[in-house]
């Protein structure tokens, strides 16, 4: 079903895994396949390279993209694992039904990525912290300027090796402008373009000295969404709080699962709007204990404080966090350490 052709050489022996930048170094191999004349071709795993694209492929001129973000992990026993896959599996053909994209077959899909992980497997680095980011991603390539959906895709899958990843000290500011999407768009899918506006105002904020921006409602600017690229949970005394999925808020498959921890190991949440003003009052009153966005690349992100217009606030320093509860939870849980009560690991054979 799968073509393999092998690169003749390794990159892997010129790669120093203890200094890797996030997303830079990149496997011997990547996974293709192109949709053409009605129908998805037959899927090739071929050495990683450039592409060549005709210049007016509609990628280019009309944003017609989407991707995924998964690790793969190895455990003590050698034995690798993906956490959920299905999730980005289905998450990536609601992206792509969106954007006028066909969806892609699961049968190739977890061909591939099985195939890919087994030749790769000399890239996953055993030790917590430890992965193999994958990148499933969809773009048009049919040439043609005209404004229409194109009538032909390529589905690649490239790989990074990652270790464990810390972002220090991360504070935000609640956005009073920019939005990052809005009401009935496409802010729920992982289109490209939605990535790409966000650098604007994210580098605005840079320069006063925030690292992200938590989003807010593009309709009012009143209630608090998402933060950066990740989810976002708040801990007010000791009741978790994060806003629903929507349109506009991107259904994440580690906000999922942190939303299913705390179920089970009964920590009080709500799913619920989150106002900017409870907030800020729960800062001034010294309720609000903690702010963490959750997502692949980070797994749970702990923000040391925020800003809103010209006020600034810091937040407590907690021995025993939910963030740090729940990231201990997850990646023992990836790194099969633990127990697997909701069949959430998924082992590549």
């Amino acid at each position: 079903m799968i073509e393999i052709k092998k690169s003749p050489t390794s990159k892997i022996d010129k790669t120093n895994f203890d200094n890797l930048v996030f997303g830079q170094v990149f496997t011997d191999h990547m996974m293709e396949c192109d949709y053409k004349n009605g129908e998805w071709q037959k899927p090739v795993i071929k050495p990683y390279g450039p592409l060549s694209l005709d210049p007016s492929a509609r990628v280019f001129h009309y944003g017609q993209a989407v991707f995924e973000g998964m690790k793969a992990y190895k455990d003590k026993d050698d034995k690798i694992w993906l956490f959920r896959p299905e999730e980005n599996f289905n998450r990536i053909n609601r992206s792509s039904e969106r954007l006028a994209i066909p969806e892609f077959p699961k049968e190739y899909f977890f061909n591939a990525l099985v195939e890919l992980l087994k030749l790769e497997k000399d890239w996953i680095k055993k030790g917590f912290g430890n992965s193999l980011y994958l990148r499933p991603f969809v773009i048009a390539t049919e040439p043609g300027v005209s404004a229409s959906a194109a009538k032909e895709y390529k589905f690649m899958i490239i790989c990074s090796p990652a270790q464990a990843y810390y972002s220090g000290e991360v504070r935000v500011k609640f956005s009073e402008k920019y939005s990052r999407a809005a009401d009935g768009g496409v802010g729920y899918a992982k289109a490209a373009g939605n990535y790409g506006a966000q650098f604007y105002p994210t580098n605005l904020v840079k320069e006063e000295g925030f690292q992200q921006i938590i989003w807010t409602d593009a309709n009012s600017h009143e209630y608090l969404e998402e933060a950066g690229t990740m989810n976002i949970f708040f801990r007010i005394g000791d009741k978790l709080i994060t806003a629903p999925t929507n349109d506009r808020i991107l259904d994440g498959v580690t906000r999922k699962s942190v939303i299913a921890l705390a179920k089970e190991n009964n920590i009080d949440i709500e799913i619920r709007r989150v106002s900017v003003q409870e907030v800020i009052e729960a800062a001034e009153n010294n309720e609000l204990m903690e702010i963490f966005g959750s997502g692949t690349a980070t797994v749970i992100n702990p923000v040391a404080g925020f800003g809103h217009k010209d006020k600034k606030f810091e937040l407590p320093k907690l021995e025993n966090s939910y963030a740090s509860f729940f990231k201990d939870k997850l990646m023992k849980i990836q790194y099969n350490e633990a127990e697997d009560k909701f069949g959430w690991r998924y082992e590549v054979k």
